[in-house]
Formats: structure tokens, sequence, C-alpha cells
């Protein structure tokens, strides 16, 4: 497949001073969300990759006219993910259809001429994968003109495969360095942690904040002066407000101040409403709370999530959907809203979050290998994660309320008061139930009380 099937490479912008020739000129990552930050709109952004490199173009086109402030997505495929660059090129020359972008196996002309006349200031483009083995990638969307990605050494190796999380560990340090090398100034490299996501779901946030915070604080002791801290909606929209405000306090608290940094919202990630009602509900339940916690940025889901792969027009409506609920939402008083409690104080999350911060960075001061050990000991352990360097002592439920609590925390820093002990414990049946009860809560409720609020 040539680059000639594409916009012709003729018809590029003028590259200013330190950007890559041939490339256009761009806003970096983060000072683009800032500035739609700092005017009151937020960032919506679609999982979106498809081999075919006219469908692809095709999408980000889509995506940048939305009736929305919008950011591009190039998904990877799985055998670039793995490092199966092989398998990768045997797909591409049987014709085959990937399930991403194969930005590594592509030849780079073929993708600055995608991302030709699309990429520019007004429209910056990450690039989403899942690796544990990212230098690959990292070296391919930097020769393309890109500055942003996402991941991290412990986010894109417990829920994925078996890699040794030592191996991640060093996998990421070097992928760090290797983007912050190769991006020109005045460019400045975007890393997003995809901490607050692992598994998608019954996790309860304190963890997901914690592991969020600390993946960010490895990237920013790797060279990375622009990063984006995640956290994936869960079941209780109180318990999840609290989260995202604990996560914008404790990067204040430990991140360098020179680091820029904002907060990605990702909709609910785990079993989707299955009705139309029901999804479409839930996307605009976590626009809303983008809004009042002050996440920059949020990652949509669509309506078709629970049946196939979306279409370019589903995210569309999803991207469109998500932006005008948050034009319809009450902005906090100020603008930007408390990152503590009621009336100053501590919430729950975010002092169980700080426990597990500093428990891991009082183990060593080289943060990756008190990574390593936090695991190793049990002092960090994901619920219901099969990883072998996962402790898998913790357990989780959903109470009565609809927060995410702990039964069992195994031998992390968790006050005992908060441990609801065996009595919570679920049962395979209470594991579908928890698993399943946000889609069935959001597919009966024809109004907003299916936790919207």
């Amino acid at each position: 497949m040539t680059s000639g099937i594409l916009t012709p490479s003729a018809r590029r912008g003028t590259a200013g001073p330190g950007d890559t020739p041939g490339v256009p000129a761009a806003r970096s990552f983060g000072a683009f969300v800032a500035a739609a930050a700092a005017d009151g709109r937020l960032v919506v952004q679609p999982r979106m990759g498809f081999s075919d490199p006219h469908l692809m173009r095709a999408g980000l086109e889509r995506t940048k006219a939305a009736a929305a402030t919008t950011v591009g997505t190039l998904t990877i495929d799985s055998y670039t993910r793995v490092g199966d660059a092989a398998g990768a090129r045997a797909s591409l020359a049987e014709g085959l259809p990937l399930n991403g972008y194969p930005i590594a196996s592509h030849p780079t002309a073929l993708t600055r001429d995608l991302l030709d006349g699309l990429l520019d200031a007004s429209f910056p483009v990450q690039v989403r994968h899942g690796s544990s083995r990212p230098e690959a990638i990292i070296r391919a969307l930097a020769a393309a003109g890109l500055d942003a990605t996402e991941g991290g050494p412990v986010s894109y190796c417990l829920p994925y495969g078996r890699t040794p999380l030592a191996e991640s560990v060093d996998n990421w340090a070097r992928g760090c360095e290797l983007l912050a090398s190769l991006v020109p100034e005045p460019r400045v490299p975007h890393l997003e942690t995809f901490g607050g996501c692992m598994l998608g779901q019954l996790c309860p946030p304190g963890l997901l904040v914690a592991l969020s915070l600390l993946e960010g604080l490895f990237f920013a002791r790797h060279g990375i002066r622009s990063v984006s801290l995640s956290y994936a909606q869960q079941t209780d929209p109180v318990q999840d407000e609290e989260a995202v405000r604990a996560l914008r306090r404790l990067a204040a608290e430990f991140l360098p101040a020179e680091v820029d940094r904002h907060v990605v919202l990702y909709t609910y990630m785990g079993v989707f409403p299955r009705t139309a009602h029901g999804a479409t509900r839930l996307l605009e339940a976590s626009a809303r709370l983008a809004v009042r916690s002050g996440a920059h940025r949020l990652i949509v889901k669509t309506a078709a999530e629970a049946h196939r792969i979306p279409t370019v027009d589903e995210n569309v409506r999803a991207l469109e959907t998500a932006a005008s609920t948050a034009v319809l939402t009450e902005h906090p008083a100020g603008g930007t809203p408390p990152s503590g409690g009621p009336d100053g104080a501590d919430s729950e999350v975010y002092a169980e979050a700080r426990a597990f911060v500093e428990g891991v960075l009082d183990l060593d001061a080289d943060l990756g290998r008190a990574l390593r050990t936090a695991f190793a000991r049990g002092h960090l352990d994901v619920p219901y994660c099969l990883h072998p360097d996962n402790a898998g002592r913790s357990r989780s439920f959903v109470d009565d309320s609809g927060r995410l609590r702990w039964s069992d925390a195994g031998a992390m820093p968790v006050a005992p008061s908060l441990v609801a002990g065996a009595r919570s414990a679920l049962t395979s049946e209470g594991l579908l139930r928890a698993l399943h009860g946000v889609a069935a809560r959001f597919d009966t409720a024809r109004d907003d009380t299916a936790g919207c609020r």
C-alpha cells in the first residue's frame, strides 16, 4: 500500500521552528486541553482505530468536524501492541483487516499523508495502544510528527498479559525517555496514564487514584513534562466525584509544579447497557461527572458498545452527545470545583489514595523499584487481577448505596474500618450481579434515577 492513495504530500503545511520537516506545526496536546478548559469547554475523544488508511482518515476527518471540542485518536492494532510486527505486516500483505491502525508497520510517509491537513493547532491526535513494550510505537508516532500517547508500567502490564512487571517497568522507563528525546522543541510530548482504569470496573477508587498518580509521577521522573491522569467512571456518581477531585488534589501535591497536567475521565468501561437509551444516559452521566468534578477531557463510549465495534457515525454521535450534555451542565461556582471534600475535609477516597501513594514512595527512592516491591509485598493489589505479579488477595464489592468498597484489603494500607470483611465477600452469583449492575440500572431507568445526578 503506498502513500499516494492519500492526500498528496505536497499539500503539507510548512513546519515551524523545531518541528519535524514535512509535518504541520501543531499545538501540543496538553496545551490544547488547557486552552479548552480555560474557555469552559470539555474536550471529548473517541476510541477509534482502523487498519485501512482511507477509513482511518475518514474517522479523523469526522472527529475533527464534529460539533464538539475534539482531539483525534489513532488506536493501534493487537499485533503491534504485543510487538508482533511480522504478524501485522503479513495481515496487511494479505489484505486482512486489523483491529486498529498498525502505525509501526505502515510506512511513515503514509501516516504523515493520513494526518495531512488534519493535524494542526486546532486538532491534536493521540496514539492509544495497550502495550507493555511501547518503544516501536513511540518511534513510529514521533517519526510521523505526533507527540501524544498513553499507557503505563503497571496499567499496560497487569490487565493485558503475562509480561513480568519488572520488564514492563524497564520498558516504560525507556519509552518515556525515548518520547522525551524524539519530540523536538517547542512541541511538548504528552503521556496519559491508564492507571485509573485498571480492569475497567470493581476496583475501589482509592486504588485507581493512587495508581494513576504514581504512573504520572513515574512519567515525570523519566523526563515527561506534560501528563494526563486517568479515572474510569465506576458505580456511584458521588464516589466518582470524590475520586476525580482527590486525583486533582494529589497531582497538585506530588507532581512537580513545572509538569503540565489534567485529569481525563473515561465513560464506564465495564459491561455496557444493551439499550440505546441506557447507553446514552450512561454517556450523559459521564459528561456531567466530568464537568462537576473538574476533569478536562472525556473518553466516550457509544450506544453500540454492548454489541460490536462502533462505526464512525456512532462515534461522532457519542462525541456530540457528550459535548452537548457538558454544555448544559452547570459548572461549579468559580469555574473550578474544589479538590477537597465538604468544608475542606479529606474525602474517604483521598485519604485512602494518599496512604497508597505514600506507602509506595517510602519503599524506594527509585519509583520503578518501589512499584515492583509494592506489588511483590501486596501493598498494591488489584482485585480480580490474575497477573502472576499481582498478589490476588484483595476483593471488593458494591455496597447497598452503590459505592465500591473492600471486603478484603490483603496486605494493603487500608484502614480496618473501611474493610467490610467476609460478610460482604462476593459469591460467583454476586460477582456477576455486580459486573452487570450498572448496565441493568441504566437499561431499566427512563429518567435521571439511574444515578446520573
